[in-house]
């Protein structure tokens, strides 16, 4: 007899996606929980390199946790998110997160690489130029997140808690996008609600992929 045939598939807590978006959204908690100094959006570049003197490891690890290692969560749940949508017929929905995503992980490589020269620079003209190019970058890839959120809400391949889950990020984020897009300091507190919504989706959707993977 064969069993394997008429069992129930059941769920499965320790997959690749689950795994990955748990980790990705403990990185993000664990590098902001640092206490790493944070320039304002509109700071100089003197202020940059005084804030950052003496707590030159501590930046370097929190762009670690927060742009570095979550790189590949950005990766490898974009692109299975993006195959799932293939596999339920959506080409086009199932394209676009893909290449949306993979766009925001590259940004976020980009970003770490300027955050690791920015924690040794004592140059404020340097300091300065690194500073606000990686916020800009940020701005631009909540924009591409946002893509990626909006697509996933669009797609009747994801459950629908998932679906309204990626509209909300769509919005918040696109909104904090252009704030740190245009460095504008007064609507900074954008950013909170978008990053929560980001790590809510990344998680989600990495457990729910995962949970009944073949």
């Amino acid at each position: 007899m064969n069993v394997s045939a008429t069992a129930p598939v059941r769920p499965r807590l320790f997959t690749v996606p689950a795994v990955t978006g748990v980790a990705y959204a403990l990185s993000w908690v664990a590098g902001l929980s640092l206490g790493a100094p944070s320039p304002k959006l509109t700071a100089s570049g003197n202020e940059i390199v005084t804030a950052i003197a003496g707590h030159e490891g501590v930046v370097a690890t929190q762009f670690l946790l927060t742009e570095g290692l979550p790189t590949a969560g950005l990766a490898v749940i974009s692109v299975l998110l993006a195959r799932t949508a293939l596999r339920a017929g959506s080409a086009a929905v199932g394209s676009v997160i893909g290449i949306a995503g993979v766009v925001a992980a590259a940004i976020s490589l980009t970003q770490f690489v300027l955050g690791l020269a920015l924690s040794r620079t004592t140059a404020p003209d340097t300091a300065h130029l690194l500073f606000q190019a990686g916020d800009r970058l940020d701005g631009v890839k909540m924009l591409a997140l946002a893509v990626v959120g909006a697509a996933a809400a669009a797609s009747g391949a994801l459950p629908r808690w998932l679906r309204c889950a990626g509209g909300a990020l769509a919005v918040s984020i696109a909104a904090s996008g252009v704030v740190y897009l245009f460095l504008l300091q007064g609507l900074a507190l954008l950013a909170a609600p978008a990053l929560i919504l980001l790590l809510v989706f990344v998680t989600g959707a990495g457990i729910t992929l995962g949970r009944y993977g073949r």
